[in-house]
């Protein structure tokens, strides 16, 4: 959390989160390697270097479909909430394992070009005119490898200072786009492989998944927009939230409010947080205080400010109790704000 806040801050789930990411690409790998040619769709077996480029290419796919999936499931139940801490790990050895599958083709299928390999894997196919079958599957797969690159370089907190939380957070919506060019690079290098048909039909598949989760998380978000004919907005019956959780309502602005029950009582502060807009919402109370799932920043529930000495803010809510309905008022206090927090009729407070 800023003033003293250290970004790279080790402890035993960050070692495990990272083990398993390890442990998982190395089985990937292995696996791939070792199934059978007839299996994947080639007509024949095809060489070693060919085979470990795919594979790394393959691993890269798949990690970045996961990546794609972790925030809709999480968003759909809060089980997969956990997967979202050092998701940065995970993008950029996602990068590395990439750059892994660039170099193994350029060592490859250009070392023994007459002129330089890189500028070879530029110039080799411009047929951009020619077709589809003739089309230079390459573009996407470098424009995928160097956005992805972009990620990974700027994913330090120093970057997110540096270029504004606004800023930082538009340009790592690069890694949709970088994902349909990888889908466009795989399938289409799979296309023209008459005989890998097996590629192709996974990479949709993949592909489908994604947006499918996207589409019931957005889904399940809408439904949580209840417009009232008053100014209040109606957020539900408050005994169904659980103790230390939050319910996430969509304001008619577009804005989301974390609602937070705590000791039996509701507060209500904006959804995302001061250090990189991540999802309170989606965070917990730990030792009174709201904890983002992301980097673990803390606020008062009732404030919206971090403990001292920390200094962030978030906006926060009126809220109230009608007809057995909590009622929150979509006009945003100024962050920091104190707001007194709504018993929940019936429930214990402490």
């Amino acid at each position: 959390m800023s003033v003293k806040y250290v970004p790279v801050q080790w402890n035993r789930f960050k070692w495990g989160y990272d083990a398993v990411l390890l442990a998982g690409m190395a089985v990937f790998l292995w696996a791939f390697l070792r199934i059978d040619a007839a299996v994947l769709g080639h007509a024949r077996e095809v060489s070693g270097p060919i085979r470990n480029a795919r594979a790394f290419g393959a691993c890269a796919f798949a990690m970045m479909t996961i990546i794609l999936c972790i925030g809709p499931l999480a968003r759909l139940d809060a089980r997969f909430l956990p997967l979202l801490y050092n998701r940065r790990h995970f993008g950029v050895l996602t990068a590395a394992v990439a750059l892994s599958h660039a170099s193994l083709i350029l060592n490859w299928y250009f070392a023994f070009s007459p002129a330089e390999r890189y500028q070879t894997v530029l110039f080799a196919n411009t047929s951009y005119a020619g077709g589809v079958a003739g089309f230079p599957f390459e573009t996407f797969g470098i424009f995928a490898l160097l956005a992805l690159l972009i990620l990974a370089a700027t994913s330090h907190d120093f970057w997110l200072a540096f270029l504004t939380p606004p800023v930082w957070k538009g340009l790592h919506y690069l890694i949709y786009p970088a994902y349909a060019a990888v889908v466009a690079h795989v399938a289409w290098g799979a296309l023209l492989d008459r005989g890998s048909g097996t590629f192709t039909w996974v990479v949709f598949a993949g592909a489908l998944g994604v947006v499918v989760l996207h589409l019931i998380a957005a889904l399940k978000d809408r439904r949580g927009v209840r417009p009232e004919t008053s100014d209040w907005i109606d957020a539900g019956d408050p005994a169904t939230i659980a103790e230390g959780r939050a319910r996430i309502v969509i304001l008619p602005s577009g804005d989301r409010v974390a609602i937070f029950r705590h000791q039996g009582q509701l507060s209500a502060i904006s959804n995302a947080c001061a250090h990189q807009n991540g999802p309170l919402g989606e965070g917990r109370i730990i030792d009174c205080l709201v904890t983002c799932p992301w980097h673990g920043f803390q606020y008062e529930p009732r404030t919206g400010r971090a403990p001292p000495p920390f200094t962030e803010m978030v906006p926060t809510f009126a809220l109230r109790i009608v007809a057995g309905r909590v009622q929150v008022d979509p006009t945003t206090a100024p962050p920091g704000t104190p707001q007194a927090p709504v018993p929940i009729p019936g429930a214990v407070t402490a």
